[in-house]
Protein backbone atom coordinates (compact mmCIF):
# COMPACT_ATOMS: atom_id res chain seq x y z
CA UNK A 1 0.00 0.00 0.00
CA UNK A 2 0.93 3.78 -0.95
CA UNK A 3 0.56 6.62 1.14
CA UNK A 4 -0.61 9.92 -0.97
CA UNK A 5 3.11 10.90 -0.74
CA UNK A 6 4.98 7.74 -2.00
CA UNK A 7 2.09 7.67 -4.67
CA UNK A 8 2.91 11.50 -5.65
CA UNK A 9 6.34 10.67 -5.68
CA UNK A 10 6.21 7.46 -7.85
CA UNK A 11 4.09 9.24 -10.38
CA UNK A 12 5.72 12.78 -10.35
CA UNK A 13 2.42 14.31 -9.42
CA UNK A 14 1.79 16.52 -6.59
CA UNK A 15 -0.76 15.13 -3.70
CA UNK A 16 -3.15 17.56 -4.60
CA UNK A 17 -3.55 16.42 -7.74
CA UNK A 18 -4.18 13.37 -6.68
CA UNK A 19 -6.93 14.34 -4.27
CA UNK A 20 -8.16 16.75 -7.13
CA UNK A 21 -8.19 13.14 -9.42
CA UNK A 22 -10.15 11.54 -6.27
CA UNK A 23 -12.80 14.29 -6.33
CA UNK A 24 -13.26 14.24 -9.93
CA UNK A 25 -13.92 9.97 -9.42
CA UNK A 26 -10.76 9.42 -11.06
CA UNK A 27 -8.92 7.67 -8.35
CA UNK A 28 -9.63 6.32 -4.81
CA UNK A 29 -7.77 5.25 -2.26
CA UNK A 30 -7.74 1.19 -1.57
CA UNK A 31 -8.64 2.20 2.38
CA UNK A 32 -7.94 4.37 4.75
CA UNK A 33 -6.31 4.49 8.05
CA UNK A 34 -7.66 4.56 11.50
CA UNK A 35 -6.23 7.88 11.29
CA UNK A 36 -7.72 8.87 8.01
CA UNK A 37 -4.89 8.50 5.57
CA UNK A 38 -5.32 7.68 2.63
CA UNK A 39 -3.71 4.36 1.31
CA UNK A 40 -3.81 3.17 -2.20
CA UNK A 41 -3.02 -0.16 -3.92
CA UNK A 42 -0.33 -1.26 -6.85
CA UNK A 43 -2.38 -0.51 -9.51
CA UNK A 44 -2.87 3.41 -8.56
CA UNK A 45 -0.06 4.39 -9.70
CA UNK A 46 -0.89 2.86 -13.10
CA UNK A 47 -3.86 4.79 -13.36
CA UNK A 48 -2.31 8.12 -12.31
CA UNK A 49 0.11 7.53 -15.10
CA UNK A 50 -3.24 6.44 -17.59
CA UNK A 51 -4.26 9.48 -16.58
CA UNK A 52 -1.22 11.37 -17.46
CA UNK A 53 -0.84 9.71 -20.65
CA UNK A 54 -4.07 10.73 -22.01
CA UNK A 55 -4.20 13.93 -20.21
CA UNK A 56 -0.82 14.68 -23.01
CA UNK A 57 -2.75 13.62 -25.57
CA UNK A 58 -5.70 16.17 -24.94
CA UNK A 59 -8.50 14.12 -23.19
CA UNK A 60 -10.04 16.24 -20.73
CA UNK A 61 -10.52 14.39 -17.18
CA UNK A 62 -14.28 14.12 -17.85
CA UNK A 63 -13.36 12.43 -21.19
CA UNK A 64 -10.92 10.26 -19.17
CA UNK A 65 -12.90 9.48 -16.62
CA UNK A 66 -15.07 7.50 -19.60
CA UNK A 67 -12.40 5.54 -20.83
CA UNK A 68 -11.76 4.50 -17.39
CA UNK A 69 -15.80 3.43 -17.35
CA UNK A 70 -15.19 1.53 -20.52
CA UNK A 71 -13.02 -0.99 -18.86
CA UNK A 72 -15.54 -1.50 -15.94
CA UNK A 73 -18.07 -2.05 -18.97
CA UNK A 74 -18.90 -5.74 -20.42
CA UNK A 75 -20.13 -4.60 -23.84
CA UNK A 76 -17.16 -1.80 -24.52
CA UNK A 77 -14.24 -3.10 -26.91
CA UNK A 78 -10.84 -1.23 -27.93
CA UNK A 79 -13.65 0.06 -31.01
CA UNK A 80 -15.25 2.49 -28.63
CA UNK A 81 -11.87 3.22 -26.85
CA UNK A 82 -10.52 3.88 -30.68
CA UNK A 83 -13.54 6.08 -31.65
CA UNK A 84 -12.87 8.60 -28.75
CA UNK A 85 -9.26 8.53 -29.84
CA UNK A 86 -10.55 9.37 -33.49
CA UNK A 87 -12.86 12.28 -32.10
CA UNK A 88 -10.05 13.88 -30.06
CA UNK A 89 -7.89 13.87 -32.91
CA UNK A 90 -10.60 15.40 -35.22
CA UNK A 91 -10.99 18.02 -32.01
CA UNK A 92 -7.28 18.67 -31.86
CA UNK A 93 -6.68 19.21 -35.74
CA UNK A 94 -9.68 21.65 -35.61
CA UNK A 95 -8.36 23.84 -32.85
CA UNK A 96 -4.57 23.55 -34.28
CA UNK A 97 -6.47 24.97 -37.80
CA UNK A 98 -7.61 27.62 -35.35
CA UNK A 99 -4.80 28.60 -33.91
CA UNK A 100 -2.89 28.77 -37.40
CA UNK A 101 -5.40 31.32 -38.48
CA UNK A 102 -4.97 33.23 -35.56
CA UNK A 103 -0.94 33.10 -36.00
CA UNK A 104 -1.61 34.07 -39.54
CA UNK A 105 -3.53 37.17 -38.68
CA UNK A 106 -1.34 37.65 -35.61
CA UNK A 107 1.43 37.72 -39.05
CA UNK A 108 -0.62 40.21 -40.90
CA UNK A 109 -1.03 42.43 -37.59
CA UNK A 110 3.14 42.31 -36.93
CA UNK A 111 3.85 43.08 -40.46
CA UNK A 112 1.90 46.06 -41.06
CA UNK A 113 3.51 47.35 -37.89
CA UNK A 114 6.96 46.99 -39.38
CA UNK A 115 7.80 50.62 -37.97
CA UNK A 116 6.68 50.58 -34.56
CA UNK A 117 7.69 53.45 -33.75
CA UNK A 118 4.15 55.26 -34.10
CA UNK A 119 2.13 56.41 -31.02
CA UNK A 120 -0.09 53.80 -29.49
CA UNK A 121 -2.89 55.60 -30.98
CA UNK A 122 -1.76 55.72 -34.26
CA UNK A 123 -0.65 51.93 -34.24
CA UNK A 124 -2.09 49.50 -36.86
CA UNK A 125 -2.62 46.39 -34.59
CA UNK A 126 -4.64 48.39 -32.17
CA UNK A 127 -6.40 49.78 -35.04
CA UNK A 128 -7.21 46.21 -36.63
CA UNK A 129 -8.42 45.00 -33.23
CA UNK A 130 -10.67 48.01 -32.85
CA UNK A 131 -12.26 47.50 -36.29
CA UNK A 132 -16.12 46.61 -36.15
CA UNK A 133 -16.84 43.36 -38.04
CA UNK A 134 -20.24 42.03 -38.24
CA UNK A 135 -22.23 45.42 -37.22
CA UNK A 136 -20.99 44.94 -33.10
CA UNK A 137 -18.98 47.18 -31.55
CA UNK A 138 -15.68 46.30 -29.30
CA UNK A 139 -15.94 45.75 -26.31
CA UNK A 140 -14.40 48.80 -23.91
Amino acid sequence: MLTIGKLAAAGEISPDALRYYEAEGLLAPATRTASGYRLYGEDALRRVRFIQHAQACGFTLAEIRELLQLRQTDKACCNDVRQRAIEKRLQLAAKIRSMQAMSAALDRLIAECADGSQSVDDCPIMAALEQIDGGTEPAR
